[in-house]
């Protein structure tokens, strides 16, 4: 703890990326919780919830590859603050579809919101290292993700009771409000190099190229570096379930435990619960990791994610299934802290935005397909059926890992997520 302390204190650029994340995730998870609720109010249908979730899903799908060569071309700070602005916007909207039934325009708008987030979550990523030293890195990730699911908790219990008591206006509104906050404390960021934001591209590629260029190098970067391409299908891998689990917790909330409102928040809230322990895990134990012992450990986080999703989907008492889904969100926690730091220990400044947007729609596009299928058989199965599959999908991510690691293909490559300092030799590959 002592060391997440001393990072917000010392370091005035973290500090405030930090403090901008806070405010607009907690605001974003009031819109979340309070759309899924608007949504089963207004239909009773959990097709039209994967209705909005695909709407989001595709958002991110069309933005991924703009946002990556974005940012590894322009300021990043800049991109950053104007997707905030622009999200404030979106969110203000959301308030026309209160007071009559438009799931056409709650679509509409979940999809534009999702559209401008990857150049803000992946700037965000992409700025990591820079703000950090090669020591702070780690500490630095696990309280950024740490923070992102505490948002998730606090967001979606109090999402979930504020939507229930005083209505929807009010999450919308703040919503709005905290990507404005969230806009000024990325705006007092101070540039640590005389290039300001902008990625070093020096050796890689040139401004002068056609995007469409800069976003095939960086498809062919990932595909290069065998533990990045690894990332990638832990993803796929990952969200082959997980997308379906974006319906499955508004039904078991609405439908399977008969608890409305506040018992989607309340099953969103324990996943949160379970991803903040997680988290604090990793930041603990992750440091001490060697490389071997990392990748076991990322086995080992997937076959407790899978199987705790499906403890969950089959139990009939509801204290326990809120007990196993957080158990199976720690493991998820646990494994992304540890693989985002080895994402940007070994990422070089100029691919960091492609990479970390690929990465990104990689994962909401498996999502999408996820939702489809979970959606549509939603009308002939029940939650739970539709639970178990997705947990054992989520659980085959730990064959893969364990048959690339068993069989050499997983290397360590070479530090790249930092400029070199003093005889440090820092290796860029084109």
């Amino acid at each position: 703890m002592a060391g997440l302390f001393h990072l917000l204190s010392a370091n005035r650029n973290y500090r405030s990326t930090w403090l901008a994340q806070v405010v607009s995730e907690v605001g974003d998870n009031f819109n979340n919780i309070a759309v899924f609720a608007l949504v089963m109010q207004q239909t009773h249908s959990g097709m039209a919830v994967g209705g909005v979730m695909l709407a989001r899903a595709v958002g991110v799908l069309l933005a991924g590859p703009i946002a990556g060569v974005a940012l590894d071309r322009f300021d990043r700070q800049r991109i950053m603050v104007a997707s905030d602005l622009f999200r404030a916007v979106v969110s203000l909207a959301f308030l026309f579809t209160i007071h009559e039934r438009n799931v056409g325009l709650l679509l509409f708008l979940s999809g534009l919101l999702m559209f401008a987030s990857p150049f803000f979550t992946s700037g965000r990523s992409s700025i990591m290292p820079t703000i950090t030293t090669r020591e702070e890195l780690h500490t630095a990730n696990s309280l950024t993700l740490t923070t992102a699911w505490t948002s998730v908790a606090i967001g979606s219990f109090l999402g979930g009771a504020i939507a229930a008591w005083f209505g929807f206006h009010v999450a919308f509104v703040f919503n709005a409000l905290s990507f404005v906050f969230s806009a000024f404390f990325i705006s007092r960021l101070r540039p640590p190099t005389e290039r300001g934001f902008r990625a070093d591209r020096s050796g890689i590629a040139h401004v002068e190229r056609r995007p469409i260029h800069d976003y095939v190098d960086g498809l062919r970067y990932v595909r290069s570096v065998p533990l990045l391409f690894a990332l990638a299908l832990v993803n796929v891998g990952w969200a082959s379930g997980g997308g379906a689990a974006q319906i499955l917790f508004s039904l078991f909330g609405e439908t399977v435990f008969h608890r409305g409102a506040a018992g989607i928040g309340e099953v969103w809230g324990c996943a949160g619960i379970g991803l903040i322990c997680g988290g604090v895990v990793a930041n603990v134990f992750g440091r001490k990791l060697t490389f071997e012992r990392y990748k076991w450990a990322i086995v080992i986080c997937y076959v407790v994610h899978g199987g705790s999703y499906v403890l969950f989907s089959l139990s009939p008492n509801y204290g326990a299934a809120l007990f196993f889904i957080a158990l199976s969100r720690m493991g998820v926690a646990v494994s992304s802290v540890l693989n985002y730091t080895q994402l940007l220990r070994h990422t070089p400044d100029g691919f960091r935005g492609r990479v970390n947007s690929t990465f990104e729609s990689m994962t909401w596009g498996t999502m999408m397909l996820s939702l489809t299928v979970a959606s549509y058989y939603s009308q002939s199965h029940s939650p739970r059926e539709i639970g178990v599959v997705a947990g054992v999908l989520s659980s085959l991510t730990a064959v893969f890992w364990a048959w690339a690691l068993l069989t050499g293909r997983l290397p360590e490559p070479a530090l790249e997520g930092h400029e070199p300092t003093g005889d440090e030799e820092v290796e860029v590959h084109v």
